[in-house]
């Protein structure tokens, strides 16, 4: 018995125009995709969102880390971004904060002072910072590069203190990218998975000293934790509660089966 349902065909000639009306529209939801570790990727965006430090705040001159900790935590509760550095003097600093003007930044100074939080303070000036006078497409040289990596290398041996890799310490691990980015005059995102996220992703066998390598450390698939990486397969990273800050590799069991991407802000 024949069946008297129709044939379903489409000519081909309205094939290519339907093609023709939603390949373009996909086109513009391609996305960069980062290094592909044993969690797949995450997409990223074309161009990273460093900007230029504007005016800071610096204060304390402690012979011992253990009170520009204290400050810090102290700053930290005031709900403002603070790291303490090793000062070329040989004494320990604080710095925080990112004020447009020298006015809004001596406010929030003189305010803090009122309080008894701070004592003295120093506004630290945009022609302050090692990068000032270069141009934005001259960040990718090696003199930046290594600047980063001079920098970080300042940070081995001082203690982790509290948290993990979110906000909650002095020196956590998206901490020490910030605080050695904001030290050579670069201001990155504060969270490990937000400074994955807006960086330009960077293949593993492309990493340059001074871009950023991310881990799961967690299992989970998703960053909890970012180094500097100084070249040779090394990088430079706060560990965990109760270690110092150290150099380590990418090729330790650990962190290779723990990899899951890098990128730059350094383009």
């Amino acid at each position: 018995m024949r069946s008297t349902r129709a044939s379903l065909r489409i000519p081909f000639w309205l094939v290519i125009l339907i093609l023709s009306i939603l390949l373009p529209g996909c086109a513009q939801w391609k996305t960069v995709q980062p290094y592909h570790g044993k969690y797949g990727y995450q997409p990223h965006k074309t161009a990273p969102t460093v900007k230029r430090m504007g005016f800071s705040i610096q204060v304390g001159a402690f012979s011992k880390v253990e009170n520009a900790i204290r400050l810090t935590k102290s700053l930290e509760g005031q709900g403002l971004n603070a790291f303490y550095f090793a000062h070329k003097s040989g004494l320990y600093k604080v710095r925080f904060g990112n004020y447009a003007s020298m006015a809004k930044a001596s406010i929030e100074a003189e305010r803090l002072q009122q309080q008894g939080v701070i004592s003295g303070f120093y506004i630290v000036m945009p022609s302050d910072y090692p990068i000032a006078g270069d141009g934005v497409t001259a960040l990718g040289g090696y003199e930046i590069r290594d600047g980063i990596v001079s920098t970080a290398r300042t940070f081995i041996g001082l203690p982790y203190q509290w948290g993990s890799c979110t906000i909650g310490g002095p020196v956590d691990c998206s901490g020490l990218v910030m605080a050695v980015y904001q030290l050579n005059g670069l201001n990155v995102p504060r969270t490990s998975e937000e400074q994955f996220q807006y960086g330009i992703p960077v293949d593993k066998g492309d990493l340059q000293k001074g871009d950023l390598v991310f881990f799961s450390t967690n299992g989970d698939g998703r960053v909890s934790h970012v180094g500097i990486y100084i070249g040779e397969g090394r990088f430079i990273h706060a560990p965990g509660t109760g270690k110092t800050i150290c150099t380590d590799s990418l090729s330790r069991t650990y962190f290779s089966e723990r990899f899951i991407g890098a990128c730059t802000y350094l383009r």
